[in-house]
């Protein structure tokens, strides 16, 4: 009989491990792409351009209410320059940012970010803290992200201010180069997130 109460217990204890694993995954938002976007801009003192980039995957992993980690995937290759209605002109700028002078696609097709902490703010928000590494090069980085819940689903958006430099793009920047005029270009370029995620 003592035996019999043991195994019943040990199938609950089971039982109930197994619920708090499927709790636990149910915790984790990942994007949707169709609708997640990722615009860029870059600066230089003759002006600017701006333009997109896309997420191959990412996803939010949530601690009750807190963020407890993520990480995210952008797929260099989909660099696209959108404020020139030049198609020739925005073409070669695109090449041009995806070859070596900028972030070397063909030999760093991938970048990554992935969260290390992230602290709630009192309106709301987070401060998220994490590594990014693009062009093979891994540096901290932070930023400031708003959620919003819309149905099933979250909204995430965030201005992220990334130094190009730090990541070993040095093409145009004033800090390493002299006698640049007014072809110098701005070392930090800022990327404006919105991600739609569901569980």
């Amino acid at each position: 009989m003592k035996a019999k109460r043991i195994i019943v217990w040990t199938f609950v204890l089971a039982s109930a491990m197994i619920l708090n694993v499927e709790a636990y995954a149910k915790n984790i938002y990942k994007i949707t792409s169709k609708k997640s976007s990722v615009h860029w801009v870059g600066k230089k003192v003759a002006g600017e351009h701006s333009g997109t980039i896309q997420l191959s995957s990412g996803e939010l992993d949530f601690n009750g209410s807190n963020i407890k980690g993520g990480s995210f995937e952008v797929d260099m290759n989909t660099i696209v320059v959108t404020d020139i209605k030049d198609p020739g002109y925005a073409q070669k700028l695109e090449g041009h940012l995806k070859n070596g002078d900028f972030f070397g696609v063909d030999k760093f097709p991938k970048a990554l970010f992935t969260i290390e902490k992230a602290t709630k703010q009192g309106d709301g928000s987070f401060l998220v803290e994490g590594n990014a590494t693009i062009k093979g090069v891994t540096q901290a980085i932070e930023f400031k992200v708003d959620l919003h819940e819309h149905d099933s689903e979250l909204h995430a958006s965030a201005k992220i201010v990334i130094d190009r430099t730090q990541f070993g793009v040095r093409y145009g920047s004033g800090s390493f180069f002299s006698n640049l005029g007014d072809k110098a270009i701005e070392n930090e370029f800022e990327l404006n997130v919105n991600l739609y995620l569901k569980k």
